[in-house]
């Protein structure tokens, strides 16, 4: 497999909200670009990806976080209520960048007021050299039950931390688990894929996002060569 490793900068996209001389929201959008000697063909393609989703990000989503947030504005100024300021915050991390193979997952915190906010986690895998996204299928055998198999997987590490004392889970989490499983919630890091769950779906506001690390293995993942 090459042996490539690709640079990696932040650009940023951040600005204030006003209405009615009132900040009431403030975005601060953080997206990656990929460097390299070679390869940059597929790179460009995947940078104008991160950046149109930035910008479609805005102009949908925070723009209609800056609607809300004007009515709720207005609703407090009338019954004198303290002025909520809306927050929206979205970083990435990048978790492997080896032998032409990128991974990484998306953060995004949005506040509207309240006790907190909420964060939703995306991600996303490529294959640099194939020029193509990676999917869970790219890494196991044909013909492998994937989610049974990490459903199997979660299932046992949630049940050793359970009877380690842990109360991080809802009790019914077997079936959450199965419920709530995704495939495309996922990226590789060097010593395994990990499986994540969005807040709330398995467990309280408090533990997180839950993640679960299961290490490539012969009878399960393993990157792609």
């Amino acid at each position: 497999m090459p042996g490539c490793h690709f640079v990696i900068s932040k650009n940023v996209l951040t600005q204030e909200l006003y209405y009615k001389n009132q900040v009431i929201l403030t975005y601060t959008i953080y997206y990656p670009r990929f460097l390299s000697k070679d390869n940059m063909l597929i790179l460009d393609q995947i940078n104008a990806y991160y950046s149109t989703k930035a910008m479609i990000y805005i102009n949908k989503n925070i723009m209609n976080l800056y609607q809300e947030a004007m009515v709720d504005y207005e609703y407090s100024v009338i019954n004198q209520f303290p002025l909520r300021q809306y927050e929206v915050y979205v970083d990435f991390n990048v978790t492997f960048n080896l032998s032409c193979i990128l991974s990484l997952y998306f953060d995004c915190y949005e506040y509207r007021g309240g006790a907190h906010g909420s964060t939703i986690r995306t991600s996303d895998s490529w294959d640099i050299f194939c020029s193509r996204p990676i999917t869970l299928m790219n890494l196991f055998p044909p013909h492998t039950n994937i989610k049974e198999y990490y459903i199997n997987a979660i299932i046992e590490q949630i049940r050793h931390e359970v009877q380690n004392g842990s109360s991080l889970y809802f009790d019914d989490y077997e079936n959450l688990v199965k419920q709530y499983l995704s495939l495309s919630n996922f990226y590789l890091t060097y010593d395994g894929v990990v499986i994540y769950f969005q807040q709330y779906e398995i467990a309280p506001y408090a533990t997180g996002i839950p993640e679960f690390l299961i290490p490539y293995s012969k009878e399960g993942a393993s990157l792609p060569r």
